[in-house]
């Protein structure tokens, strides 16, 4: 069984050292452990260093293209080397590598596809009550709308079996960690999570600018996730509103009628009660139509994860021979 544990990194000249140092160079159940480094367009001596510490795999990427993308295409090399088991961490140091025994062990064992670290969020200093606040609501929201119970939604620190890797689509380029919770939850991917340690903070997060544009980001990634898998019944209940008062001023209108035996008042209800109820019918309209879309798009990621997986087949047959 082959481990590849790849590090996205960018400008992380100062401590990543610290963190290929606490990678672990076996492990029970593991045959061959292998190092990536995916430079998302560092400026600094990033690479320079990441050779000089004997990491097997460097991929560069040219210019920065984002967390999000990094990842993604760590993920299709670490598939290309022909990983078993994909860990995930951070160029930061955040992450205690000596965890990663713990973070893969489901995966080994046949028990989850995708195994998420859960930071000790309430015992970490460096987080301000408002963090911490929002880290547990933002985590609440995501659980909701994924199906799922993972405690530390934005955490970095992960794993990944081949075959849940080879199921994985990030369509923005923010970050991955919320949509590809929501993504196995609606695709019935084995998804679970262990607790983790923690390293002291070396730098601030680069992620978040500022709280009020994360938050605007992440909520915005999550509905689109939802929609993405749930379309029909997204649309179905935004319909619901203007369709429920618009009844309700039909109703009015034909009580008015009925009891005064003239309406001539209430035109103009009736008149927002129909531009109402059209808003509805076209909702659901639109959310059939993006049903029929989702549906071909099943189709064409279940046809991308054969190839995958006819791909790795190949390059595990050549690795062997």
């Amino acid at each position: 069984m082959k481990l590849i544990i790849q590090i996205p990194c960018y400008n992380e000249e100062n401590t990543l050292p610290e963190v290929v140092r606490d990678l672990p160079k076996e492990l029970p159940g593991v045959d061959v452990i292998e190092y990536l480094i995916i430079d998302d367009g560092s400026s600094d001596k990033t690479v320079q260093i990441a050779r000089e510490l004997g990491v097997h795999h460097v991929l560069s990427l040219g210019t920065n293209r984002g967390l999000a993308f990094a990842f993604l295409a760590g993920i299709e090399r670490c598939l290309d080397l022909g990983a078993d088991i994909i860990v995930n961490t951070d160029g930061d140091n955040q992450y205690d590598g000596h965890c990663i025994g713990d973070l893969i062990q489901p995966v080994v064992e046949g028990k989850l596809d995708i195994v998420i670290g859960a930071r000790p969020i309430e015992n970490i200093k460096h987080f301000s009550w408002l963090k911490k606040k929002l880290q547990r609501v933002g985590s609440r929201v995501v659980r909701q709308f994924s199906g799922t119970n993972i405690p530390d939604t934005t955490s970095g620190f992960r794993a990944y079996s081949a075959r849940a890797a080879m199921r994985l689509h990030v369509f923005n380029r923010y970050t991955y960690t919320l949509e590809t919770i929501i993504q196995a939850g609606h695709m019935n991917i084995g998804i679970g999570h262990v607790p983790i340690k923690i390293n002291p903070k070396t730098r601030e997060s680069r992620l978040i600018s500022s709280i009020p544009k994360y938050i605007s980001r992440s909520m915005a990634i999550i509905i689109r996730s939802y929609i993405t898998y749930k379309p029909l019944r997204t649309f179905l209940y935004c319909s619901l509103v203007p369709a429920v008062i618009g009844v309700g001023l039909c109703v009015r209108f034909l009580y008015y009628f009925i009891t005064s035996h003239t309406a001539g008042g209430h035109v103009q209800s009736l008149i927002l009660a129909a531009i109402l109820l059209i808003i509805a019918f076209n909702l659901l309209t639109l959310g059939v139509l993006a049903d029929l879309i989702s549906a071909n798009r099943r189709l064409i990621q279940e046809a991308l994860y054969n190839t995958r997986k006819q791909k790795h087949k190949k390059d595990m047959a050549g690795g062997d021979s």
